[in-house]
């Protein structure tokens, strides 16, 4: 990091029942590329288990921190941990208002389709998620390739895409050099 340089900011909004691969894989991905990344839990409480049984804390609470800025919030799917996000009316506005404000804001698997189709934030967007809930989107274009970047929205189809998308999400924010330090870091 360059000296005086601005650390971006990434918040990984997280419920009961979030997938844990997708999960683990986020926070490791970006806490490598040295970004600030906030675990915050919309539960009412910091521990959750994800959908395999994982059981992992946050490093606070959703509520807490919806006055505060991030470059990127980012939302892991898991069907139950999606329905969970879907409803937290909260976390609905702070991704309105970061998709309003041009910032970044992204998720995977059933988060997509559940999620950010359910916030009214994908109309008019080229996205990915799982195909298997593809069937619930409308008003925007799905394209079935691992990782779709549309602006200032970043999807992905499931685990098996959680390096790449973790990796293009560390590229929208810091830039390839460090997408590449860090890509290759992951296969040393």
């Amino acid at each position: 990091m360059i000296p005086g340089t601005k650390i971006p900011r990434a918040l990984i909004a997280v419920a009961e029942g979030v997938d844990d691969l997708q999960t683990v894989t986020l926070i490791d991905v970006l806490r490598r590329a040295q970004l600030e990344v906030v675990v915050a839990s919309i539960e009412g409480r910091r521990m959750f288990t994800c959908a395999r049984g994982t059981r992992l804390t946050a490093d606070g609470m959703l509520v807490d921190l919806l006055v505060q800025d991030f470059d990127l919030i980012v939302l892991p799917g898991g069907i139950i941990g999606a329905q969970h996000l879907a409803a937290h009316q909260p976390l609905q506005q702070l991704i309105k208002d970061q998709a309003a404000a041009g910032r970044f804001f992204a998720a995977i698997a059933e988060a997509p389709a559940l999620v950010l189709q359910a916030f009214g934030v994908l109309r008019q967007r080229r996205m990915t998620c799982l195909p298997t809930v593809s069937q619930q989107l409308s008003g925007c274009s799905f394209v079935d390739q691992p990782v779709v970047v549309d602006g200032n929205c970043i999807t992905a189809q499931g685990s098996a895409a959680a390096v790449a998308f973790a990796l293009t999400l560390v590229e929208q924010l810091s830039g390839k050099g460090v997408r590449s330090v860090v890509a290759a870091e992951l296969l040393a």
